[in-house]
C-alpha cells in the first residue's frame, strides 16, 4: 500500500482544514518545500498536493509552489484544486505534476473528465470520490450529490478510470480514524478499482488496517503534522 503524505496550500503555506471548512484552518509551515523535502528524506515517494485557494477560485492558484516542489524533489506529485479545464490540467502537468485529481468537476461535467481520461491516460487522471454519509460531496464539500460513492466509482470504471481518492469529508482533519467499513464494502463491490483512503487516518494501527482491507494507498495529512503518526512509524510501508 502506498503512503501518500498530503500538503494543502493556502497563500502558499502548508495548512490543514477540518471537514474542508476554511474557518477551521491551522497553518503548520510557511515553507511547503521544506515539508516535502522532509517527506522525501524519510523515504516517501508520493505527495498529494491540494491547492485550496484554487478550489475556491475554480482555477489553480498555487502552480508556482507545485513547480518549486517538482523542481527540488523527486516526489511523484498528484495535484488537485481548481482544475476546471484541459488548459488548467496541462498547466499543472507543465508545472511538474505527475498526476492530477479531478474532484467536483467529475460529478458536474463527466464528459469533460472522460475527455481528460482519453487525452492524458487513466494513469495520470485520478478521480476524487469525496463523500459524506456514503454520498458524493461537491463544490469544496459544501453540497451533497444524490449519487453514492459506489455508483460514482462504477461509472468511471466503465469510462476507463482506475484510481480513486476516497475522502470521507466528515472525518477529514478530525483524527478520529478512517471509514474502514465503507472502504471494505467498496473493495468487495468494486475489486477492479484502485482505492486510496483519505480522511481520518490517525494512528499506525489505522494504516495497518487499511492495508489489511486491501487499499491501494493511504493519504495522511494532519496525523503527521500533529505527530500521532511519525515518518519513522511509516518506514515499514515505504
Amino acid at each position: 500500500m502506498e503512503i501518500i503524505p498530503a500538503i494543502d496550500l493556502i497563500n502558499g503555506q502548508c495548512v490543514r482544514l477540518t471537514e474542508g471548512d476554511f474557518a477551521q484552518q491551522t497553518t503548520y509551515d510557511a515553507d511547503p518545500l521544506a515539508v516535502a523535502q522532509r517527506f522525501e528524506a524519510a523515504g516517501v515517494r508520493r505527495l498529494h498536493l491540494v491547492d485550496l485557494d484554487g478550489a475556491r477560485a475554480r482555477q489553480p492558484v498555487n502552480l508556482p509552489v507545485l513547480e518549486r516542489l517538482a523542481r527540488h524533489t523527486t516526489l511523484v506529485i498528484d495535484f488537485g484544486g481548481g482544475l476546471q479545464s484541459e488548459a488548467a490540467v496541462r498547466a499543472a502537468f507543465d508545472a511538474g505534476a505527475t498526476q492530477i485529481t479531478a474532484g467536483s468537476i467529475a460529478v458536474r461535467e463527466p464528459a469533460t473528465v472522460q475527455q481528460w481520461l482519453q487525452t492524458f491516460g487513466a494513469e495520470r487522471i485520478l478521480l476524487g470520490a469525496d463523500f459524506r454519509d456514503n454520498h458524493i460531496s461537491i463544490n469544496a464539500w459544501a453540497e451533497q450529490s444524490e449519487r453514492t460513492v459506489a455508483e460514482f466509482i462504477q461509472d468511471y470504471l466503465r469510462q476507463g478510470a482506475t484510481t480513486f481518492v476516497c475522502t470521507d469529508v466528515s472525518k477529514d482533519g478530525k483524527l478520529q480514524g478512517p471509514s474502514l467499513a465503507t472502504y471494505q464494502e467498496l473493495r468487495q463491490q468494486l475489486p477492479a478499482a484502485q482505492l486510496v483512503a483519505s480522511g481520518g487516518v490517525t494512528t499506525l494501527a489505522d494504516v495497518e488496517a487499511l492495508a489489511a482491507v486491501g487499499m491501494h494507498g493511504a493519504i495522511i495529512g494532519k496525523a503527521i503534522y500533529e505527530g500521532t503518526i511519525t515518518l519513522q512509524d511509516l518506514r515499514a510501508f515505504l
